[in-house]
């Protein structure tokens, strides 16, 4: 009971044992500084550029329903897109595809990673033969609709990799001008 009536009595007590801020000795200081210091507010960053995107690497501009456009360069149907080339691919929809109409990815040095299989305006399965063929062959076959096979392709291709897509065009009336609009 008496420590409770000290502590009560500290505590009522407390505004007159402060010192007031005139009389210390010393200021209390930050331990760190939150804010750039002059001479950081005013240096310039610089950037070289060592290198420019490459004016080889593949990419797809846009896309219709008559095909594709590449590197500024209108395709028209289904097309391949290998890390140097588009060819023509003789398929009309995502049931020709065959072990055969994907010979070319796997017939090529370097090494094709990855193949991006867009296959109209809705994602389609490939039959499993197609599919076990070119996992023997050590090639990742990725399924799509044409659109986001695009994106991926222009994504996969801006990270480096080597990367082919089969691509067949929407038949609906999905066209996008550019995709760059898609991201928007």
């Amino acid at each position: 009971m008496a420590a409770a009536f000290v502590l009560r009595g500290l505590y009522q007590a407390r505004h007159t044992l402060r010192w007031p801020p005139a009389q210390l000795s010393w200021a209390p200081r930050r331990g760190h500084r939150l804010t750039p210091a002059d001479d950081e507010l005013y240096q310039r960053t610089r950037i070289s550029l060592l290198q420019r995107e490459s004016p080889q690497a593949m990419y797809i501009d846009s896309y219709s329903s008559r095909g594709f456009v590449v590197n500024g360069n209108r395709v028209f149907g289904p097309c391949a897109l290998l890390p140097h080339s588009v060819v023509q691919w003789n398929v009309g929809s995502h049931q020709d595809i065959t072990e055969e109409s994907f010979s070319l990815f796997w017939m090529l040095e370097p090494r094709i990673e990855i193949v991006v299989v867009g296959t109209g305006d809705w994602t389609e399965r490939l039959q499993p033969q197609v599919l076990r063929a070119m996992r023997q062959r050590g090639i990742a076959v990725e399924v799509q609709d044409t659109p986001n096979a695009c994106a991926t392709f222009n994504f996969l291709c801006h990270e480096g990799r080597v990367t082919g897509a089969a691509l067949i065009p929407p038949p609906g009336g999905a066209a996008l001008t550019s995709l760059a609009q898609a991201s928007e």
